[in-house]
């Protein structure tokens, strides 16, 4: 019998510690393999994500042009906290972007917050054409 997605999420979410991240990953990757299952990656490390977040820690990647400094980055993590208020751990990853002109795009487990002036120009294109 198959085991669901969100089970099999739930199940490595809680048994995931910084000791034993490698060896649960190759545990996994071997199972998905066995299973035929590697096209459910993704949305598997989506949930577990997720998981984690009901849990206390909530992991965003800030994808900007430049690097955050220390209050663009304690901004991140307010807005972070504002959505999550039992969030008891916020981890921040940046990633470049070199093709974003500024802002930054806030990718979380289930969800994107894009504040990137592309994005706000792209909704200001769409306003004016429907008038």
């Amino acid at each position: 019998m198959k085991t669901s997605r969100h089970i099999l999420a739930d199940i490595l979410g809680s048994r995931l510690t910084a000791a034993s991240e490698k060896k649960l990953a190759r545990e996994t990757a071997a199972y998905l393999i066995a299973e035929r299952r590697t096209g459910e990656l993704d949305s598997l490390l989506r949930d577990i994500e997720q998981y984690r977040a009901d849990h206390g820690t909530v992991e965003v990647v800030a994808v900007s042009a430049f690097s955050l400094d220390a209050k663009v980055r304690k901004d991140i993590e307010t807005e972070i906290r504002r959505a999550y208020p039992a969030a008891k751990h916020v981890m921040i990853t940046e990633r470049r972007d070199e093709n974003q002109v500024a802002g930054v795009r806030l990718e979380l487990a289930n969800q994107q917050l894009d504040l990137t002036v592309r994005a706000k120009l792209n909704r200001f294109k769409q306003l004016t054409a429907a008038n």
